[in-house]
């Protein structure tokens, strides 16, 4: 299947920081969760207002994480932005979809943006969903486009008090997000790569233009991956030179796993890759060899009929001095000596190994 193309708004001549959401409105209402946590206690709320959010943040204690689902109303992520004292150039790369992945640091706070990918066993394609987080001191907001996400393991570890995620900073939650995401990735090559093996079989076999279209398709799919996950790579290790006010030296240890998975994610799309443009040659190479298994039975059936055609032109002439024409048995003769061309023929192209 192709994926849907969306147009996106256009920010031309806006100023900079100029708050507009360029996405696809993809849910109804924005939807705030908020998890409040520490060693001892965790609870989780649902905050209908950003006031009623805001309340909420200056009353607790100990690690928030406020997650975000829907960002087409830009007046409520300003509202939130604004009173954590986030940087208006910041909001806009929130709001503008098609980032690239990065890590900014700011005087007082940490942004982070990267893709989430997706596999829609509908369309069978692809689909990436900008994910951007600020980290401030206690507080980690994430912003996604819709509901849905691959965050559940951590919210479980919250619930139960399992791992280090309790015991930790937001610091370190943001590490167990991101390791969640990148994770993933490996989920989804996974399907992909049975998908590119499963269109290879088809290639050997049988391929006809439906085969080329799905072709085309994985080398569209892969080149996105490629444009989503290289520059992850230059993002997690951009991590290691953070200051330690914003992201703590005890926690950047467990970033060092994070890049080497990373380092697999973007060798795998690097090998899908390769394999998209091989199996593009192979489809070329196969057609050509298909047509030319025409073009010899077309050459050996034309090389057969070729001496035929002259004996029979020959004896159409029809000529009046011809003594072959007032034969008794004359045209059954030249049948027979047609038979035995064609023999002729036939054997000699056996021998040559031409059939």
């Amino acid at each position: 299947m192709q994926r849907k193309k969306h147009k996106q708004k256009s920010k031309l001549g806006m100023p900079p920081g100029s708050l507009v959401f360029t996405g696809v409105q993809k849910m109804a209402e924005v939807d705030i969760c908020v998890f409040n946590y520490d060693e001892t206690f965790e609870n989780e709320i649902r905050a209908k207002t950003t006031d009623e959010l805001i309340k909420l943040i200056n009353s607790t204690k100990g690690v928030v994480w406020i997650n975000i689902d829907g960002l087409h109303d830009e007046k409520t992520i300003e509202q939130i932005c604004t009173f954590l004292d986030i940087h208006k150039l910041s909001m806009e790369d929130i709001l503008s979809i098609g980032q690239r992945p990065k890590i900014e640091e700011y005087a007082n706070y940490l942004h982070v943006v990267l893709k989430e990918i997706n596999l829609d066993q509908k369309d069978d394609i692809i689909e990436f969903e900008q994910i951007s987080f600020i980290l401030k001191n206690n507080v980690l907001v994430s912003f996604q486009e819709k509901s849905g996400d691959v965050f559940d393991g951590v919210r479980r570890r919250i619930r139960e008090g399992n791992g280090s995620v309790r015991k930790r900073g937001a610091d370190y939650l943001l590490y167990a997000l991101l390791d969640n995401i990148i994770d993933h990735y490996f989920v989804v090559l996974e399907i992909f790569g049975e998908k590119l093996e499963k269109l290879e079989t088809e290639l050997l076999e049988n391929p006809d233009k439906s085969t080329l279209s799905k072709l085309h398709n994985f080398r569209r799919e892969t080149l996105g991956l490629r444009r989503t996950v290289y520059p992850l790579r230059e993002m997690v290790a951009s991590i290691e030179k953070l200051d330690d006010l914003l992201f703590g030296s005890n926690n950047r240890i467990f970033t060092r796993d994070l890049y080497d998975h990373t380092i697999k994610v973007v060798e795998t799309v690097e090998i899908f890759r390769d394999m998209t443009s091989s199996l593009l040659d192979l489809y070329i190479n196969s057609v050509s060899n298909k047509m030319n298994e025409i073009m010899k039975v077309l050459t050996i059936m034309t090389s057969i009929f070729i001496p035929l055609t002259f004996i029979a032109g020959v004896y159409g002439m029809n000529f009046s001095n011809m003594p072959e024409l007032k034969h008794k048995y004359g045209y059954f003769v030249i049948l027979g000596v047609m038979a035995v061309v064609v023999l002729g023929m036939l054997y000699y192209l056996k021998r040559k190994k031409w059939l």
